[in-house]
């Protein structure tokens, strides 16, 4: 089978446009099985804040990367990528059709372009950047990476802690920068890719945006955190990539009782508004996309239904 006929299909789109719905009703088409691209849902207990699809939808269609880690285990976009080629691999041989869905610009990079982030990671240095980002705030270690990795500061995003340390940390311990490691390492990727993305008006998506939060305070957000926490789960312990992303962090803040509950509920709207803005600017980027543009929850089988479709005409 050549690499053109060996195809992946990657559903992108910002959160709460609707994507994991779609992808849902694509691999029921089209023979396929999920793989998820998104730093959150891979870990098990969190499954309010990280919006996972609901049990009957995980017994309809096989998905991969969902409730499979410990939140106390750090889960990198190169080891996603990894093992995700593994999984599409294994997905080729039994004639089933890789279904990528996910919002996270980098984990899809790293799983359909086979970009290398395998540097293993310095306490001491990690620890060092820490104190600094607590001292001297981001900007001033972005500003830092800008210097010495130009090609990695103009592509992460920027305002997430957890990329511009990674950036640094990676240059302190092997004294290359990340680009220059990445090109030299790039994996060989067996496969193409069809990339369709879900488009929505601003105003409605972030409609959709303060619709989920309210869903999510309403179906237990702060239980979930206080559960996590009680299991042993707290900041100390588990993965940055939770407890520092929107929805968990805010959350937390409540339960500190720096911020009020209406504030929580407040900051979370707005940072995931920001945070769908922020998608959006990277995939803007990404050539690749093919946009689909809805304007109701309507039209979610209709556009999963072209996709298939598209697909299928090897489009």
């Amino acid at each position: 089978m050549s690499t053109d006929e060996r195809r992946v299909l990657v559903i992108a789109g910002p959160t709460a446009s609707g994507k994991s719905e779609v992808a849902v009703y694509v691999a029921e088409l089209v023979g396929g099985e999920i793989i998820s691209a998104d730093s959150r849902q891979v870990y098990r207990y969190a499954t309010i804040g990280t919006a996972k699809p609901p049990g009957e939808v995980l017994s309809r269609v096989p998905h991969y990367f969902v409730d499979e880690y410990e939140p106390n285990r750090t889960f990198s976009a190169g080891e996603f990528g990894e093992e995700g080629r593994k999984i599409i691999e294994r997905l080729f041989q039994r004639g089933a059709v890789p279904v990528v869905v996910g919002g996270s610009g980098l984990y899809l990079k790293s799983l359909i372009d086979g970009f290398f982030e395998g540097v293993p990671a310095e306490p001491h240095i990690r620890q060092n950047l820490n104190d600094r980002l607590r001292k001297e705030g981001l900007q001033a270690l972005v500003r830092e990476l800008e210097k010495i990795d130009p090609e990695t500061a103009a592509k992460i995003d920027r305002n997430n802690p957890r990329r511009v340390l990674r950036a640094l940390e990676v240059f302190y311990v092997t004294g290359e920068p990340l680009s220059s490691i990445q090109q030299k390492k790039k994996v060989e990727v067996k496969f193409s890719s069809s990339w369709f993305g879900l488009a929505w008006d601003r105003a409605r998506l972030y409609a959709r945006i303060n619709e989920r939060v309210d869903w999510m305070i309403r179906a237990g957000l702060v239980e979930e955190v206080n559960k996590l926490r009680s299991m042993g789960y707290d900041e100390s312990n588990a993965s940055a990539q939770l407890w520092e992303s929107v929805g968990y962090a805010e959350v937390l803040s409540y339960l500190r009782g720096e911020i009020e509950f209406t504030e929580m509920v407040d900051l979370i709207k707005r940072n995931t508004r920001r945070y769908a803005k922020r998608q959006m600017t990277w995939f803007r980027k990404e050539k690749r996309i093919r946009w689909l543009h809805l304007h109701d929850e309507s039209e979610l089988k209709e556009v999963a239904e072209r996709i298939a479709e598209e697909f299928g005409s090897g489009q």
